[in-house]
């Protein structure tokens, strides 16, 4: 890895070149261009960390404006071979690692398993028929979960995560789990997830991480990275419902902005996938 350049040694070199002679160009113009050099590295980066989730999320709207209606495959079971294709594509390649995809496996396997209760429970349907499916629920779905997790993992890798104050390991991995079993017993049972989030503010509201765009660490509180990449998710799901990859009960009628509230719960289960991915990177160290 040639710690302090856009990309590493093994992927791009032509972008890695041209970075360093930008680099050269910036520090001779003032700290004003060396800023925004630094603003654009980080643009590329986390465009790259984004990959997998962006791949999906296009996958969803041209199949959505595109896919024939009278195909003999249908649509949700193309977007299931297309991911998997997509998947063998980036790691034959190298845009992708084997630890990455085994982020998205799990949390496809635990994504898939809540969305069999949920859409069991009427939160939200899939409207199409396909036959790769679980219950209601068909296959592709689990990609979508493992986009949030492949995202966090490439970022790890890409920005070559530090952290300060970090919570230890068995405290985040219990509150991850008791987020995923409040997921299906608030059904049943009185919904906790504020004391969730006095646990996750309790536990990570002293942590800050540190990540590297190019020679330097920056840092920023990781509560609040944590909302950003809710956020983030918040749209990307609001671009998935009005592609009809999924509706919730007041879009049934017509598509509607996916209400704020989700907001809350995407901050949940993203804590569930960085508490996957820190599992992953506590085993490497």
């Amino acid at each position: 890895m040639r710690t302090g350049t856009l990309v590493s040694t093994g992927e791009w070199r032509a972008l890695a070149t041209l970075d360093e002679r930008v680099a050269g160009w910036t520090r001779r113009q003032g700290a004003w261009a060396v800023a925004l050099h630094e603003l654009v590295c980080f643009g590329i980066k986390q465009a790259r960390a984004c990959l997998f989730g962006g791949c999906m999320l296009a996958l969803l709207l041209a199949t959505w404006a595109w896919y024939p209606a009278d195909a003999w495959l249908a649509r949700y079971d193309f977007l299931v071979l297309a991911a998997l294709a997509m998947q063998v594509v980036l790691i034959a390649l190298g845009l992708e690692t084997r630890d990455e995809a085994k982020v998205i496996l799990c949390f496809h396997v635990v994504g898939t398993a809540m969305e069999v209760f949920k859409t069991a429970m009427g939160s939200w349907i899939y409207p199409e028929a396909s036959v790769l499916r679980i219950g209601g629920v068909p296959l592709f779905t689990g990609f979508m979960y493992g986009a949030v997790g492949s995202y966090i993992a490439r970022a790890w890798r890409l920005f070559e995560f530090r952290f300060i104050r970090h919570p230890p390991f068995a405290a985040t991995a219990w509150l991850a789990l008791a987020i995923y079993v409040n997921f299906f017993t608030h059904h049943f049972l009185p919904d906790v997830r504020w004391l969730l989030f006095a646990a996750l503010a309790a536990l990570f509201g002293r942590t800050w991480v540190l990540f590297r765009v190019r020679h330097a660490y920056r840092r920023m509180p990781l509560l609040l990275g944590f909302v950003l990449v809710a956020v983030f998710i918040w749209f990307a799901e609001n671009l998935g419902t009005f592609a009809s990859a999924w509706r919730y009960p007041a879009q049934r009628q017509g598509w509607a902005m996916v209400p704020l509230d989700k907001l809350g719960a995407w901050l949940l289960l993203m804590v569930i996938s960085y508490v996957l991915v820190s599992a992953v990177a506590r085993r490497k160290r």
